[in-house]
């Protein structure tokens, strides 16, 4: 790919809000070996989030986790709500919401030595548009084939989206995005477009575009109002104090005028439960509903995770954690005192909170002063009333090497990390790879993510 077609066409269409990235002449390669490996982990992550719905579930209901076994964990539920308003747990518990999942589900894979390592599963996932804007774009002049090339993308996200709308041919289906989420405006608009010159009833809008109309919810149309069959919500609920219009959305969803997805579960969207799935109290009922094959999947894709709980202990109990100076901790604080390698730990808020995306509330331990992790060790248990953090064991990126342009425009072999986002689409039942996000960082960034001197690639299938 050249880097003036590249450079046309990103000055053509913004597909982010104010971001820029470097650029690269062809798309990341992937053999078949690891596109069947990243379709093992998109079953995975459904039976994933299948099994922690039911787990949620039973926990609240006061039911039992086993077949055979009296084991109950009501502690799970409050660690899921805890923070949380009660008319939102309240929807999130209903009996209209049982059994509704995402329909993209993102996880944030790193490259490491071991093979991948699993530092986040987003289920209100940005870069859809984006991605399938570069498949697109890189199609045109790569003849291998690109992961998720033809509108794979486009069309796996329709009908995941569109499937809540049973008894509509073509539903009027709305993409629902916040000023907090503005970012992915462009990428949102753009995913649209496309989607409506397949002749689908498909709009970009802001939040604050919809309104309610005889208890269902419309926007505006060439200047008369159009009833939404199906709201896909990216905005994230943490904000729903800002979002006045999700009140009556909410409503009429509940009167069944509409449907939302993803469904208004923010239990899905913790971090915690990567952590719970470590649990040693839990590692049963974990067996007992994901299928073997899966299992091992996440057993070996999730690092080691706990909960930071500041409850007090008995005395002489330890916690179930990492280890501080050689010894196992009786306080979360101990960790102060680790050793710079007992901190090859990565420390970060869990969920429903505006620093909870982003790697915004990141701290890894053995990349900070002794000072700033003891602060960032205090403000984790300060705020778990409201706030739980996880602490996971930090998974190291290997460096690996992909042509770049560098700023005079020549081609060079430039080193780096990796993050790679594959895109699933699923009914709640199955689940589809339709493509591949890569992101490229340069070798001293610990924390991978979409920065300015980064790389967003495409993804290929090479042999």
């Amino acid at each position: 790919m050249q880097l003036e077609t590249l450079q046309n066409a990103f000055s053509e269409q913004e597909l982010f809000e104010g971001k820029s990235w470097r650029m690269s002449p062809e798309s990341w390669r992937l053999t078949p070996e690891i596109v069947a490996k990243l379709e093992e982990i998109g079953q995975a992550s459904l039976e994933f989030y299948q099994a922690l719905e039911v787990l949620y579930r039973r926990s609240f209901e006061g039911k039992k986790l086993l077949r055979n076994k009296e084991l109950y964990a009501p502690w799970v539920a409050e660690y899921l709500d805890r923070g949380k308003p009660k008319p939102l747990v309240d929807i999130c518990r209903s009996k209209a919401s049982k059994g509704a999942l995402p329909p993209v589900i993102r996880p944030d894979l790193l490259v490491t030595r071991d093979g991948f390592a699993l530092s986040e599963l987003d289920s209100v996932p940005g870069g859809v548009g984006l991605t399938a804007y570069l498949n697109q774009l890189y199609e045109q002049s790569e003849s291998a084939g690109v992961l998720g090339a033809n509108a794979q993308m486009e069309e796996a996200f329709y009908g995941a989206v569109s499937a809540l709308a049973p008894g509509e041919r073509n539903p009027v289906i709305v993409i629902a995005v916040s000023e907090e989420a503005g970012t992915y405006k462009p990428e949102m608009d753009w995913l649209a477009e496309r989607l409506q010159r397949r002749g689908y009833r498909v709009y970009s809008k802001w939040v604050q575009e919809v309104f309610p109309l005889g208890g269902a919810v419309y926007f505006d149309e060439d200047g008369s109002p159009e009833k939404i069959d199906v709201i896909y919500r990216f905005f994230e609920l943490f904000d729903l104090p800002n979002l006045p219009e999700a009140e009556f959305i909410f409503e009429a969803v509940e009167k069944e005028e509409v449907a939302m997805t993803p469904p208004a579960k923010p239990f899905l969207e913790e971090k915690l439960g990567m952590a719970l799935f470590h649990h040693h109290i839990l590692e049963d009922f974990w067996k007992e509903n994901i299928s073997k094959r899966s299992y091992k999947v996440l057993k070996g894709l999730i690092p080691q995770s706990w909960v930071v709980d500041p409850a007090p202990l008995p005395p002489g109990a330890v916690i179930d954690g990492p280890m501080a100076q050689g010894r196992p901790l009786h306080s979360w604080m101990d960790l102060a005192e680790a050793s710079q390698k007992e901190r090859n730990l990565v420390l970060k808020i869990s969920g429903f909170h505006e620093t909870a995306w982003g790697s915004r509330s990141v701290v890894i331990g053995n990349d900070v002063s002794r000072d700033d992790w003891t602060e960032a060790l205090e403000e984790a248990v300060e705020m778990a009333p409201s706030h739980l953090h996880v602490l996971q064991e930090f998974k190291k990126s290997v460096q690996l090497k992909h042509p770049l342009y560098d700023e005079e425009g020549a081609v060079y072999e430039a080193s780096g990390r990796l993050r790679l986002n594959p895109y699933y689409f699923t009914d709640g039942e199955s689940v589809k790879l339709a493509g591949a996000l890569a992101t490229f960082c340069p070798p001293d960034k610990k924390i991978i993510h979409g920065m300015e001197d980064a790389a967003m690639l495409p993804c290929r299938v090479v042999e």
